[in-house]
């Protein structure tokens, strides 16, 4: 039995007044800590993911440098890297939890050859912090054993490096133990990844960055943020409120709204968002951080700016029309810093020039315009003028005009096309690489030489409707990808009708826990751009064995309803694993022409075929979409009747000249059939909602949309007043009925601009556990349904309701 040993470990901490705490705890150590290495030779229980055994050498990085240059450790080509224990606790300590958990994303991440030491419990690693020592003393001391311990673990099968930022630290323990090297971090991406330049230009961009804010001015340009007690206390109290900032993308830099979250002051009558006016109330806070407002006295509340332009508000600060003064206040403190990539273009020569002088220090402009201004060092400002460029924000102290950061990479010169590509999906968070080798080598062979074809167990454990559905899909034109598909049919002996949803079977190709599932979950969905799709799965899968093409027989998940062909009522439901054969892949525009009986509108599927079938086959098509488009017609008039609203959105579509430029936005003509595939799915995610729901009661993905707030519909109100028309905001019923008779028969567009409005005003949906909100905040508002989430989408909340479900 392996022996634990019991000790004591000191904590120093600060107590909620700020006075300091002597913490004495039982701390255990053991033997048998996994080292996490392929090269073991001690039998450690290592499961998981283990450090290759062909690289030169495993590198120790220093609790300094994990928690400062952490995106350097991000790069993949630097593999072999131990993570101790103790530098992982420096980071979330002094970074944060945002920082933390993108530490933990990076060990759990496959792609990453990195691993986790807990050296702290590891009996002959363990350092006890020795009285007088500073923590950073002490956390450099207890990586450099956990380096040695690593070395001598390993039987000096494999040299160790420890880079550190410390240079007293290089100095005393560089020659300590002839197996294990101390050296910086400079030098160990410069001898040993000479030819990773980016991770040298990185690591010398953040460390600059660094040392320009050690060296920040002392005066004062915004008020210090309270401390986290004083903060809790006041939201507590209903003194202070908190909230998401969100910044006015017209008047960025004079409005921002802070969304209520947290409890308010009751005597405040709090019921709509607060304004927070100009730069210097919003104090350091950017867009997306969740902060903590003070209210002003109602005496400094503030309307919204009815300026026409954000200049116009500028010139005529204080004169412009504003809307009725509402709650206005100012940022007191900030409770969780939402940072991420952000692209920035570098200011023109003679701008460069008068900023920089001798510093480096420059200010670049955010794409995103509701950001500031950010101010970082590059000896490259001049060369890189008219660039686009990623920097990442590190401080923003009290004493500084604009927020500090540091320059990661160049994406191009701006205008264009991949540069503008990239800036779009990294303004996005999307982050989207080739798939790796060791992905590609998980995916099913689907060739010339070798067809993939059912295999014959499958056939036994699935339903097959091959044989006895009429199975089509209906997508946009050119769609590579085929997502789902329909079926309906007349049961014979009156049984009424057969409705069928079908998409394709991701989960029978994903194995749970493999490369290509964490892949899956990284990426969440498939991004569409106009010229180029970025896929969730290898392209063997998601144009391919899991696009469900016709002609060819594929895996899928099947909802089958049984319908009273007079009421719709359903009579039985059926989920489960089908085999399909799709008959037919139609687009909309000739889905709709045959419904509508359009002479020469034909499938391609049929061209081939004699006069006589071609005609009996037109025939049961024709059928099938005209008893699918009855069918959603009852569907979408149920739904009516609950209040589900009818939004009005533009949806245009991205015309390519043969350069693959985009030559014009073509607005999309609406035709039923859109309704028609729309209803259908809705009905599918609806049902297979209920019965998950029904299945998992507390851990069910289920995705809700709240009713919107009251004060959101005030611009769609005060507009219909203005046309001589009242909206009734107090459900969704009467929101949908109001807009209905909301009809200037002189003008059609009214009622457009009308349900723009309503569409503007709407919350967003929400995916949740249903484990974790109540019975009645199921509902989805839009829709008006109880229950839903998303089934029939090519995203991983498909793939999780599916493997729920069927």
């Amino acid at each position: 039995m392996e022996k634990i040993t019991k000790t004591d470990k000191v904590l120093h901490l600060k107590s909620s007044r700020g006075r300091k705490v002597r913490v004495v705890r039982e701390h255990y150590l053991r033997e048998d800590i996994p080292c996490f290495s392929a090269l073991c030779q001690a039998e450690c229980a290592n499961d998981g993911k283990l450090l290759s055994a062909d690289l030169t050498h495993y590198v120790v990085p220093d609790a300094g440098v994990v928690r400062d240059f952490l995106e350097v450790l991000e790069f993949r080509e630097l593999g072999g890297i131990v993570f101790t224990q103790t530098a992982c606790q420096a980071v979330q300590h002094s970074r944060g939890r945002r920082q933390y958990n993108r530490l933990r994303s990076l060990l759990k991440d496959p792609r990453h050859d990195c691993i986790l030491f807990c050296n702290e419990f590891q009996r002959y690693a363990y350092c006890p912090r020795e009285k007088g020592e500073t923590q950073d003393k002490w956390q450099t001391r207890c990586v450099y054993h956990a380096a040695v311990w690593y070395f001598d673990h390993l039987a000096g099968m494999k040299p160790v490096v420890m880079i550190t930022e410390n240079a007293e630290a290089v100095t005393e323990y560089s020659s300590l133990n002839s197996g294990v090297y101390v050296i910086s971090t400079q030098e160990y991406l410069q001898s040993f990844w000479p030819e990773l330049q980016a991770a040298q230009e990185l690591h010398g961009s953040i460390s600059q960055a660094l040392q320009e804010r050690e060296s920040e001015g002392q005066e004062r340009q915004y008020t210090e943020h309270l401390p986290p007690e004083v903060l809790e206390a006041g939201i507590k109290s209903g003194r202070f409120i908190q909230g998401t900032l969100n910044v006015n993308k017209h008047r960025a830099q004079l409005e921002a709204f802070v969304r209520v979250e947290g409890s308010v002051n009751k005597g405040t009558e709090l019921n709509s968002d607060v304004l927070v006016f100009g730069g210097k109330p919003r104090n350091r806070a950017v867009h997306g951080d969740v902060v903590v407002v003070e209210l002003l006295s109602r005496g400094e509340w503030r309307g919204r700016n009815m300026a026409l332009t954000e200049g116009e508000a500028e010139e005529r600060a204080g004169e412009e029309p504003q809307s009725q003064p509402m709650p206005t206040g100012k940022v007191v403190g900030i409770l969780q810093r939402n940072w991420r990539d952000y692209v920035v273009t570098f200011p023109p020569r003679e701008e460069v020039q008068s900023q920089s002088h001798s510093s480096q220090r420059i200010l670049v402009t955010p794409w995103d315009y509701r950001l500031p201004r950010i101010r970082i060092s590059t000896q490259q400002a001049e060369t890189l003028q008219g660039q686009r460029a990623i920097v990442r924000l590190d401080s923003w102290e009290s004493t500084s005009l604009y927020p500090n950061g540091h320059f990661v990479r160049v994406l191009g010169k701006a205008g264009e096309l991949e540069t503008e590509i990239q800036t779009i999906l990294t303004e996005n968070s999307i982050h989207v690489a080739p798939f790796s080798e060791a992905q590609l080598r998980e995916m099913p062979v689907n060739s010339e030489e070798s067809p993939w074809q059912v295999e014959a167990g499958q056939v036994e454990v699935r339903r097959d409707l091959r044989n006895t559905h009429l199975v089509f899909s209906i997508d946009p034109k050119g769609c590579e990808d085929v997502d789902d598909t329909l079926s309906v049919r007349t049961l014979p002996g009156g049984a009424g009708l057969e409705l069928g949803v079908h998409i394709a079977d991701v989960t029978h190709f994903v194995r749970d826990g493999s490369l290509t599932d964490q892949e899956a979950r990284s990426r969440a969905t498939t991004y569409y751009l106009a010229d180029r799709r970025y896929d969730m799965l290898p392209a063997v899968l998601s144009a391919d064995l899991c696009s469900l093409l016709g002609g060819v027989d594929r895996s899928a998940m099947s909802v089958l309803w049984q319908l009273d062909p007079q009421t719709m009522a359903v009579r039985k439901v059926w989920f489960g694993r089908t085999l399909i054969r799709s008959a037919y892949q139609l687009h909309y525009e000739l889905a709709q022409s045959l419904l509508n009986g359009e002479p020469g509108a034909e499938p391609a599927e049929l061209a081939q075929l004699g006069e006589a079938e071609k005609g009996r086959k037109m025939a049961e098509l024709r059928e099938a979409l005209g008893l699918l488009t009855h069918t959603a017609r009852h569907l979408r008039a149920r739904r009516d009747e609950g209040g589900a609203l009818e939004l009005e959105g533009v949806e245009v579509r991205a015309q390519l000249d043969e350069d693959g430029n985009i030559a014009a936005l073509v607005p999309r003509q609406p035709l039923e059939v859109h309704e028609t595939v729309a209803e259908c799915m809705i009905y599918a995610n609806h049902w297979v909602a209920r019965k998950i729901q029904e299945s998992f009661p507390h851990q069910a993905l289920l995705r809700h949309h709240p009713a919107p707030r009251q004060e959101f519909f005030s611009q769609l109100t005060d507009s219909a007043k203005a046309l001589g028309f009242s909206i009734d905001t107090r459900s969704n019923k009467a929101l949908a009925d109001s807009l209905d008779r909301a009809v200037d028969p002189q003008d059609p567009l009214v009622n457009r601009l009308l349900r723009m409005m309503a569409t503007q005003a709407m919350s967003n949906a929400l995916y949740f556990s249903t484990g974790a909100l109540p019975l009645d905040q199921y509902e989805h508002y839009g829709l008006a349904l109880d229950r839903y989430t998303h089934f029939t989408s090519r995203s991983v909340a498909t793939l999780m309701s599916s493997c729920t479900a069927c």
